[in-house]
């Protein structure tokens, strides 16, 4: 039977433009061994002992480089199986809003990002998870509803 874990924390970054919200996606290094080349929202591992929120910002400070200005819980954990080691990963999913004019610094995990519209983000990324993601990070969080309000975490 396969083990359920938890070991690893996504991130989903957005700044507010004129013409709207643009999502960061990184591009996985081609020296990868795991899905190189691909494009992604921040994704790493959570330390032993470490709570899945504070992954998620030391995550996205050392892939990116970036200051956030808002955090929230998504209301979602995206889940996926490795055949591997016979594991299925259940994975917490956060959102980041960061200031629009500030600068990516990529880690060396990733060879390139981009900002992307909305659709663009959507068509852009390989897994119906990270899609997912973004989908409830845009029509709930983005959009300021009361969802906003009550998934926001202190910076």
């Amino acid at each position: 039977m396969p083990a359920i874990v938890s070991r690893v924390v996504e991130v989903c970054i957005f700044r507010r433009q004129k013409e709207g919200p643009e999502y960061l996606l990184l591009r996985r290094s081609q020296e990868d061994a795991i899905y190189p080349g691909i494009w992604q929202l921040v994704t790493g591992s959570i330390h032993e002992g470490e709570r899945a929120t504070d992954a998620a910002k030391r995550e996205m400070l050392e892939e990116t480089g970036l200051a956030l200005d808002r955090f929230w819980v998504v209301p979602f954990v995206n889940s996926f199986y490795v055949s591997v080691n016979d594991t299925v990963h259940m994975s917490p999913v956060f959102a980041a809003e960061v200031n629009p004019v500030s600068s990516v610094r990529l880690s060396n995990e990733h060879q390139d990002h981009k900002w992307c519209s909305f659709e663009l983000a959507m068509d852009t990324l390989v897994w119906p998870g990270q899609r997912s993601a973004i989908q409830l990070v845009h029509d709930y969080l983005v959009g300021g509803k009361e969802a906003s309000r009550l998934l926001s975490q202190h910076v």
